[in-house]
């Protein structure tokens, strides 16, 4: 058996991105850019017993789509899940100092802007700077989905107002055009500042070749040297929304037994790392 086949072993660790759905409990908003089929609209007591079933003790839980500005699904997790799950929510430009902490005292750790399906859009209006200096003084990441070069184009605005910043899915590059693409160079620069955090995660959604995605290899590699062990986490993107082939937990969990086949390192980026930068225990 091939390290890149083999199943890993995990004793506590943090699943540092997932989605959750509450069924039919809380509505999806009027305007979403998709919903999830039956079969990718996975609970989050369909999430824990995934987390059990690998070892896993927490999880990230990233706020879905479907539902907007809702947050009540991905807040009813955290409750639920009873100190296991630390969120990432969606949130309104006009979010008040008052409700980010309100969410902070709910386990919410920071928000998600998706550069990858709104385009710059999220950082060119006029309520940016403010918004992002209140995410700054609340110590929230800002976290941020972006494809190709757009992570280039953003960077002058992150830069400027000095949050702190994680990528998804290491930036999700376009893997034919290589390493010195200007949106992978940024994503580089990021890590070296030792101000941002890197997901190495959703290598599915970035490779060219079917599992065990070895394209996506010299990338992992590259997003480790640069943001180092201590900021890089790793995610799974379950329950696998808006993809047509089928999609299973253990191999994507067992590309990181190549990407890091030393079981301290990879109890850094499982464990350590994410435990003390979300506060999970």
């Amino acid at each position: 058996m091939s390290v890149s086949e083999r199943l890993i072993a995990v004793e506590r660790g943090a699943d540092c991105h997932a989605h959750v759905f509450c069924g039919d409990r809380f509505p999806f908003a009027e305007k979403t850019i998709y919903k999830p089929e039956a079969s990718q609209a996975g609970t989050a007591e369909e999430f824990l017993a995934v987390l059990d079933a690998h070892g896993f003790t927490h999880g990230l839980i990233v706020g879905a789509n479907p539902y907007g500005l809702d947050c009540r699904c991905m807040l009813d997790a955290i409750a639920s899940a009873k100190g296991r799950f630390k969120g990432i929510a969606l949130v309104s430009h006009d979010i008040t100092e008052k409700e980010i902490a309100d969410l902070s005292n709910k386990g919410v750790v920071g928000c998600r802007i998706n550069l990858f399906t709104q385009g710059l859009a999220p950082f060119t209006d006029e309520r940016t700077p403010k918004f992002l200096a209140r995410l700054r003084e609340a110590g929230w990441y800002v976290q941020i989905q972006c494809g190709k070069d757009q992570l280039f184009d953003a960077a002058p605005i992150l830069k400027k107002a000095a949050v702190k910043i994680m990528v998804d899915h290491f930036g999700r590059p376009d893997i034919a055009r290589g390493l010195q693409q200007p949106g992978f160079r940024t994503l580089l620069e990021f890590g070296r500042s030792g101000n941002a955090v890197v997901k190495l995660s959703g290598a599915f959604r970035s490779s060219l070749q079917p599992y065990p995605h070895l394209d996506v290899d010299p990338f992992i590699e590259a997003a480790i040297d640069a943001f180092t062990l201590d900021n890089c986490v790793w995610g799974s993107d379950w329950p696998f929304v808006r993809i047509e082939a089928r999609m299973d937990y253990g191999p994507g969990l067992s590309c990181l037994g190549r990407w890091l086949p030393n079981a301290a390192d990879r109890n850094k980026v499982l464990w350590e790392t994410p435990a003390r930068l979300f506060g999970f225990k």
